[in-house]
């Protein structure tokens, strides 16, 4: 793609990223087939392409964000199924994520979109204040018919409906220490202790602290972590999704100047996503760069770091067909595709993968709430394809696939590595039938 940048606007190291990654399409349009607000909405300007389009020529005019632009951007999902897609190496996810900083720096949204998305960054990646919106979200739902009456109230509506009849308790696995292994030591790993998946399901932390304990592999939990920044990252909100990033760099740094670590394991893929990315996010702070580009390094899906090591065999043999939904940002954003499927069928589970698999579920963060017509459409599309599978369960590696599934599917959704823990000799996962598995001889 040609494009027209002054040598002025050139010198922002942003928009000089942009340019390059703007250069390298050559509209060929591929990504149209595999995005899911172009399939579900059939507009050129809800595809990859007819954004990138809009993101040029805002950029390169320097003009700021107008409502046109931020309908289409905002209805981006950031599944970065166009970057698997795209023969040309496109870098969409660095584009978008220049574009929603550079909406929320220049345009002013409505009043309630605006307190929507405050609240929303002020709640959701602090578990306290989660936990307190969760359990005031009780009061709320007798008013959800009411809310979706009112298009502007719509994403409260959403909120409301998502919400869980009960809260777990806090895990005091997601305090800071060190949980030993079992045995002779194979590795040593920091976990990342997460935001809202600490409140929602504080179980699949515990559950992958308890499998690599029982592996020989030391977990240390880090003093001064935060939330990865993903959830901000994505509403533009560049100042704070830095300073979550910074925060969980020097938290650690620490953890590997006092004993070195193997990996940092993440749990929820979507941050892991975002994680992988903190040496780019960070890349023009001296003061961080080269820590950043370490941390990025370490980051390893769960799936990822069992499958470098050494499994015995599992203690039950299941035989149970699971439905295995990759999620996006497994697939896409850290294009982890065969690990996940490769230890469930090593643990003895029947995989099965669902039709238009590289689709998204609808849930992608915050997007269920800002977007929840659109969600809900590629939400019950999803649960459609995977029943079909005739699966018993459905696997999957990130807090809010397994939210927004469960939401509409009658089989149990659960974290993948519920499952895995299971057939080596962990509890039966909650939700899951004990006659579903079966013990091995």
């Amino acid at each position: 793609m040609q494009t027209n940048f002054s040598l002025a606007q050139l010198a922002d190291p942003h928009v000089a990223e942009s340019e390059k990654i703007l250069r390298k399409c050559v509209h060929c349009g591929f990504c149209t087939a595999t995005c899911p607000t172009y399939v579900t909405l059939g507009n050129e300007l809800d595809s990859p392409r007819g954004r990138i389009y809009l993101i040029k020529d805002m950029l390169e005019n320097g003009r700021p964000a107008d409502k046109e632009i931020v309908t289409h951007i905002d209805r981006c999902l950031s599944c970065l199924a166009c970057m698997t897609t795209c023969p040309s190496g496109v870098n969409y996810m660095h584009l978008v994520d220049h574009a929603r900083a550079h909406i929320e720096e220049t345009y002013k949204r409505p009043l309630l979109d605006r307190l929507t998305r405050a609240m929303l960054a002020f709640v959701l990646p602090y578990p306290a204040r989660f936990r307190a919106a969760l359990k005031l979200a009780k009061l709320g739902k007798p008013f959800i018919g009411l809310f979706e009456r009112l298009p502007a109230l719509k994403p409260l509506s959403a909120m409301l409906r998502l919400a869980p009849a009960s809260i777990p308790s806090a895990s005091p696995m997601a305090s800071p220490g060190i949980h030993a292994g079992q045995g002779t030591k194979r590795g040593r790993v920091a976990i990342l202790t997460g935001c809202a998946q600490s409140v929602l399901d504080p179980a699949i932390n515990e559950t992958t602290i308890a499998l690599l304990n029982r592996l020989g592999v030391e977990v240390v939990v880090p003093q001064g972590e935060a939330c990865c920044g993903a959830l901000v990252h994505h509403m533009g909100r560049e100042a704070a999704a830095l300073a979550s990033a910074r925060q969980n760099v020097d938290a650690w740094t620490r953890a590997i100047d006092q004993g070195g670590l193997d990996a940092i394991v993440i749990t929820a893929s979507g941050c892991g996503t975002a994680i992988k990315d903190y040496g780019f996010m960070l890349r023009l702070d001296p003061a961080y760069a080269d820590k950043a580009a370490k941390v990025s390094a370490l980051a390893k899906d769960i799936t990822e770091y069992l499958s470098g090591l050494d499994l015995p065999e599992p203690v039950r043999k299941p035989g149970t067909v699971v439905a295995y939904h990759s999620a996006c940002s497994m697939q896409h954003g850290q294009k982890i595709t065969r690990q996940p499927k490769e230890l469930l069928a090593k643990a003895g589970f029947v995989v099965r993968e669902p039709r238009e698999g590289h689709l998204c579920c609808g849930s992608a963060g915050t997007y269920n709430i800002l977007q929840p017509e659109i969600s809900a459409k590629l939400r019950d599309r999803k649960v459609k394809n995977i029943e079909a599978t005739g699966a018993e369960i459905v696997a999957t590696g990130n807090i809010g696939c397994i939210t927004q599934i469960a939401s509409a599917a009658k089989l149990p959704v659960v974290h993948t590595v519920k499952l895995l823990d299971w057939a080596y000799g962990g509890p039966r996962p909650d939700g899951v039938s004990e006659a579903e598995l079966v013990a091995a001889e």
